[in-house]
C-alpha cells in the first residue's frame, strides 16, 4: 500500500496546477513547472487539494502512484517557494567565484575549472576570510537542482583523509586514521 501516493497535496494560495490529458502544469509566484504522466495515472483537483489515483492494485501502478506525487508536489513546493542547496569547498587555496552563470572553481588542478549553470537556476558564490568558500544554487526544479549539484561536487569528491573536497553544508564525512595511527 502505497503511503506517499495516498497523501493529499494542499495548494498554497497563488499556485494552479492544470492537468491536460497526460501533462501537468503547475504555475506559481516564482515560475512554471510541467511534468508528463503516466495515462494510466488520473489526477484529482478539488478547491485547493490534489490527489493522485491509480487505477488498479498492480505493481507498475503502486509504484508510479507514489513518484507521481512525490513529483508533483517537489514541483508545488517549488513554484512556490523554491529550492536551495548550499555547498562548501574544503581545502587551502581552493576558491570559487562567478560571472552570471558561469561558476569558476580552483580545486588544487594546475587549471580553473569552470562550469556552465543552466539558466534556470541562480548561483552565489561567498568567500569570508576565516571560512570555507560557499556555493549557492537556488530554483525551483528539485531534480535540477540536485543534478548540478551532483554534477560540481564529482569536480573534487571529498576524501576521507584530510576532508578535502566539495560537500554539502552540514554534510557528515567519515574520516580515516591515515598510516601514522597503526604505527604505535
Amino acid at each position: 500500500m502505497s503511503r506517499i501516493g495516498k497523501k493529499i497535496i494542499t495548494l498554497p494560495a497563488g499556485v494552479t496546477v492544470n492537468v491536460d490529458k497526460s501533462l501537468v502544469t503547475v504555475k506559481g509566484p516564482k515560475g512554471e513547472l510541467s511534468q508528463a504522466i503516466d495515462p494510466d495515472i488520473t489526477v484529482e483537483i478539488e478547491g485547493s487539494e490534489l490527489q493522485v489515483v491509480r487505477p488498479t492494485e498492480q505493481k507498475r501502478h503502486k509504484a508510479l502512484h507514489g513518484l507521481y506525487r512525490a513529483l508533483i508536489n517537489n514541483m508545488v513546493v517549488g513554484v512556490s517557494t523554491g529550492y536551495r542547496t548550499e555547498m562548501e569547498i574544503v581545502g587551502v587555496g581552493y576558491k570559487a567565484s562567478n560571472q552570471g552563470n558561469i561558476l569558476e572553481l580552483a580545486l588544487g588542478y594546475s587549471h580553473s575549472i569552470f562550469v556552465a549553470i543552466p539558466s534556470e537556476l541562480k548561483v552565489t558564490t561567498a568567500m569570508e576570510k576565516g571560512q570555507n568558500p560557499k556555493v549557492v544554487l537556488e530554483g525551483i526544479d528539485k531534480q535540477l537542482i540536485g543534478q548540478v549539484a551532483a554534477k560540481i561536487k564529482s569536480l573534487r569528491k571529498v576524501e576521507p583523509y584530510k576532508g578535502k573536497g566539495i560537500r554539502f553544508t552540514g554534510e557528515f564525512v567519515r574520516r580515516k586514521a591515515g598510516k601514522a595511527a597503526g604505527k604505535k
